[in-house]
């Protein structure tokens, strides 16, 4: 059994872009495919974020006091040299537009914390280490996120977001499945019936990440092939943050002294974002604004996905 959720895990890329083709045909062909679709899409990314939180090991963040060095630089690097990056390049490509500019802001300034394990696994890198991290880098982005867009945004956040369903929306969708998570570890420690129930959603991330894809993707695919112009807007950007931010981790591991592992470890947080987190709280916006910020998020994904699989094969060959 545990060769077959291995065999999911490592094979998640290609299930990903399955989804992605399967998700463009069902939207294409079914305008009522896709409404259904999106009726449920609030109740998947709840249960996706539930399946990824359950697999942080909140109850270990005293494991990262060991690695105070690789914790420090991680953090320095992902909320203070990546904040600057993502600043320069809005600014190199003149984007002016508040809902383009705001879906940028809000899946490049937030690392990854659930994929980016088993990329940096494939990669090399140290996965436990990364896996230790994952709590403090959820924590430390859902504090920073405000501040950063309060502080890179030229106008005020009341202008794009209406704030009471984005609460309902952050609370429903990350809150509440955050502190089921942590009271299911917790509680595991001694009840074996919950320590099975932990190790079972431990299948629930790659198929629940395919059905978030399939619902979001074919419930919005016609509304975005009328703003085509947005995504081809968005990719250049993606393209050079998928260029810089390794040369940017590359050269503060170095700086620091970090090992060559740990040097790969911060590469691949520091190059991969984390879209499926800030995904519910772009669609929370009003409709209009919802359908341009999803619309960044989503190809940012797309992407990335692209990109993992040039990074898992280069990055062991230049980083040694």
């Amino acid at each position: 059994m545990h060769h077959i959720k291995d065999s999911l895990e490592n094979n998640q890329i290609y299930i990903y872009f399955i989804s992605i083709i399967i998700a463009i045909i069902l939207g294409l062909s079914s305008v009522e495919i896709g409404q259904l679709l999106e009726s449920w899409i609030t109740l998947l990314i709840a249960i996706l974020m539930f399946s990824m939180f359950t697999q942080i090991p909140f109850t270990k963040l005293k494991q990262a006091l060991n690695h105070t060095k690789f914790i420090g630089v991680l953090l320095l690097t992902n909320f203070v040299a990546i904040p600057i990056l993502v600043f320069i390049l809005i600014q190199l490509f003149q984007i002016e537009t508040k809902p383009l500019e705001l879906g940028i802001y809000l899946v490049l300034l937030t690392p990854c914390i659930d994929y980016v394990i088993v990329f940096t696994h494939l990669g090399k890198g140290d996965a436990a280490l990364i896996t230790i991290a994952t709590p403090i880098l959820l924590i430390v982005q859902m504090l920073l996120l405000p501040i950063y867009l309060t502080l890179m945004l030229d106008y005020p956040l009341q202008e794009l977001i209406v704030f009471e369903p984005f609460v309902t929306s952050f609370v429903v969708i990350i809150v509440v499945p955050l502190c089921l998570a942590i009271l299911l570890q917790y509680f595991s420690k001694w009840q074996p019936l919950i320590l099975r129930t932990q190790q079972l959603t431990s299948w629930l991330p790659v198929p629940m990440m395919s059905l978030v894809l399939i619902a979001v993707i074919s419930s919005q695919i016609n509304k975005v092939l009328a703003s085509a112009e947005i995504v081809f807007t968005v990719i250049p950007i993606y393209v050079c943050f998928l260029l810089c931010a390794p040369i940017l981790a590359l050269l503060t591991g170095k700086l620091f002294g970090l090992s060559i592992i740990e040097q790969r470890t911060l590469t691949f947080s520091t190059s991969t974002r984390n879209s499926l987190v800030v995904l519910p709280l772009a669609l929370a916006l009003p409709s209009e604004i919802a359908l341009i910020t999803s619309t960044v998020i989503i190809t940012q994904t797309i992407i990335e996905l692209m990109g993992e699989l040039v990074y898992i094969r280069v990055f062991p060959k230049v980083i040694n």
